[in-house]
């Protein structure tokens, strides 16, 4: 039970933030983001209420990478470069900087970047089981959490003086009790508290009843599943448990924001929801994640600023489609923590390599060098069935190229504004070689930037016709049709 909170006081100096942070949750699977399988009403009045970035981008869509640069502003290959790899102790996060601006910080949930961890991986010694140290939980004022765990039903949590205990019931649930027990103590100072869970990646498990009324034959799929039969059929039947342990995570950001409400935090409180990276379901004939097709790197990313929001949001970005704001900026895994910072007005440190997009919400000025695209990488593979092959590069620009390379050779390149579902691969096409060979030198100064060595091809362009009138494109060298 929640007591209601005081009478309202004057607002703290700097805001509470909450990480509310699911895994493998794709974009797409958001109601507010085109979904109509189900219906997100929770998720889709945060985003009413803030901003959704629309363009965010899991720039490493792998657990442990992103959850590294998430924490630290770095890219992957300086913190965390691929599964299993634990982020070093020595390295400085988020929590480092906001307890030393004055907040309290708290973590729940997953982890999943303690290296220790990986050895425990192996039946009976589940990851879940492994006790990660003190000096390997990021820095953190409180840590209840695990390293990784693969059964939603089945959830043990240590730390910070909490024995080693099994949660009772569907994990999400009992991780957001042990959020808002956290929201409902005296706090002295702001708070920055994260919600890690571990649904809705598979096993596509939730209570029975999230799953009304979701059976295979009901899923609607996405027009980018080939027709193979089994494709479908496992799309579907995945989709049907993956589909209810999103509206269960929807429930539960539902209570998260009521407890606000009760506790009279609302107005003092940003959400953040995101996620660490998608799940294919299918498309493309592949599923879960590692790839850089839409449905495994587009992640939903949203900051919500409460009731209150009207305060809070620049105005010209109140009132977007369906009421929410809309934001196209290419938010990527490094921006999350400068992003947060900025929402607390807390100068990003030098060792950051992220961008602070907390513009789009508070109306103040954004930082020069505003990033026309985003950064994607794949640096180590995994080895699971459904992971990519090779490593790769690529980059998304803001006005929606993707381009990706293997050390093969390019990958892919799409226009996704004429192409959402990504089913006209135009690397290979001589038209728009010009395109590429531009795309090629902006993913090089990418390389250059963030100090990554990787191989990229020599796109040669020959004699090409242009200007069949299908549309143009914008780069360095200026206006070019095709």
């Amino acid at each position: 039970m929640i007591a209601e909170g005081n009478e309202k006081t004057s607002m703290p100096k700097r805001p509470n933030v909450i990480w509310v942070l699911a895994d493998q949750l794709r974009a797409q699977a958001l109601s507010c983001n085109g979904e109509t399988n189900i219906c997100t009403p929770n998720l889709d009045q945060l985003a009413a209420r803030g901003v959704n970035y629309q363009a965010a981008v899991s720039g490493y869509p792998l657990c442990c990478p992103y959850r590294g640069s998430m924490l630290t502003g770095q890219y992957p290959h300086h913190c965390t470069p691929g599964h299993d790899m634990g982020l070093p102790p020595e390295k400085q996060t988020i929590a480092h900087v906001l307890r030393e601006a004055g907040y309290h910080t708290a973590y729940f949930g997953k982890w999943h970047l303690d290296a220790e961890g990986a050895a425990a991986s192996i039946r009976p010694n589940r990851e879940v089981m492994h006790i990660v140290r003190p000096e390997n939980r990021g820095g953190f004022d409180r840590w209840v959490g695990y390293e990784n765990n693969n059964e939603p039903w089945d959830c043990y949590v240590h730390g910070d003086g909490t024995p080693f205990k099994r949660l009772e019931g569907f994990e999400t649930d009992a991780l957001t009790d042990l959020l808002i027990d956290y929201m409902a103590e005296p706090h002295d100072k702001p708070f920055f508290a994260v919600l890690s869970v571990f649904p809705p990646h598979n096993p596509y498990l939730a209570p029975e009843r999230f799953a009304e009324g979701l059976t295979p034959e009901s899923i609607r799929l996405r027009p980018n599943v080939p027709p193979v039969p089994w494709v479908e059929q496992q799309a579907r039947r995945e989709l049907a448990g993956y589909y209810a342990m999103v509206r269960n995570l929807d429930w539960n950001v539902g209570r998260i924001v009521d407890a606000l409400d009760t506790l009279r935090l609302a107005d003092d409180t940003y959400i953040v929801f995101f996620s660490d990276h998608g799940d294919m379901h299918g498309s493309h004939g592949w599923f879960r994640k590692t790839n850089p097709y839409e449905e495994s790197c587009r992640i939903p990313f949203i900051i919500s600023t409460g009731h209150g929001c009207m305060y809070s949001v620049a105005p010209e970005l109140l009132y977007g489609a369906n009421g929410a704001a809309l934001c196209d900026a290419p938010l990527n895994h490094v921006d999350v923590a400068p992003t947060t910072l900025g929402l607390c007005s807390v100068p990003t440190p030098e060792w950051m390599e992220g961008y602070d997009y907390s513009g789009y919400v508070t109306g103040r000025t954004l930082p020069e060098g505003e990033p026309d695209s985003a950064f994607l990488q794949c640096n180590t593979v995994t080895g699971h069935l459904n992971s990519t092959a090779d490593p790769w590069r690529g980059i998304i620009t803001r006005d929606g190229w993707k381009y990706v390379v293997t050390e093969h050779g390019p990958w892919m390149l799409y226009n996704l504004k004429d192409d959402p579902y990504e089913q006209m691969n135009m690397a290979h096409i001589t038209n728009y070689r010009a395109i590429m060979s531009d795309l090629n030198l902006r993913l090089a100064r990418w390389l250059e930037r963030t100090g990554d060595k990787f191989p990229l091809p020599d796109i040669h362009c020959g004699v090409i016709r242009r200007g069949r009138g299908n549309g143009v494109y914008h780069g360095a060298g200026g206006r070019m049709e095709y």
